[in-house]
């Protein structure tokens, strides 16, 4: 990705619980209820998407089917169709380049922009955003979480913030402000291990690293 050297405006925008938003936007029968995209319990599977309206019972990505349906009896869980999958994330990638040929996938569900070029004191980066959210809703039915940030890393973890159908806006100048009460598990690249190592040594959020 190619960056001009004015001020950067990045977004990152994160589809909700992708695969199992699809499937309930495709099956209106399971609209508003607990839905699991992954295999099945008796052969090992693994949750690989989460409704939230499933998420609200504990269950998460890369939990074993079996636990999930002890967590939820009313769970309905559907095998992946990644061909679909596939077919909605083209769709949207497509709008994303409309609106700007600077696009970074990172996977079928989310992917960073830089709208540098598009901000000007008429048109602020928040307004491009709810205009990009918009217009994703009414062609493909499906809501999308954006940060907005100066910086990748700080728009990724933005885009985190407000889930499902969220926007965060950090402005220039506030990263250190929106960060600093932060956990650090919110880091991208720091897990449990490093997390508990960093506890150790009192250090609790991105402020105290």
């Amino acid at each position: 990705m190619v960056f001009s050297q004015t001020m950067r405006h990045i977004l990152h925008a994160d589809f909700d619980a992708f695969f199992a938003s699809v499937e309930q936007l495709d099956n209106p029968i399971h609209a508003g209820k607990p839905v699991v995209v992954g295999g099945r319990p008796e052969n090992r599977g693994v949750v690989a998407s989460a409704s939230y309206e499933a998420r609200n019972f504990g269950i998460r990505s890369a939990m074993a089917m079996k636990t999930a349906q002890r967590l939820c009896h009313s769970l309905v869980r559907v095998d992946p169709r990644f061909d679909r999958y596939r077919e909605v994330s083209l769709l949207v990638m497509g709008i994303f380049k409309s609106l700007t040929p600077l696009v970074e996938p990172v996977s079928l569900d989310e992917a960073y922009l830089d709208i540098s070029h598009l901000v000007k004191d008429s048109l602020t980066p928040k307004a491009i955003a709810l205009s990009l959210k918009t217009h994703i809703e009414k062609q493909t039915g499906l809501t999308i979480s954006i940060g907005v940030a100066t910086s990748k890393s700080v728009a990724k973890i933005a885009s985190d913030m407000d889930k499902p159908n969220g926007l965060t806006v950090v402005p220039p100048g506030e990263e250190t402000i929106f960060l600093s009460p932060l956990k650090v598990r919110q880091l991208w690249g720091v897990g449990p291990k490093t997390a508990e190592k960093l506890s150790r040594e009192n250090i609790l959020t991105i402020g105290d690293i």
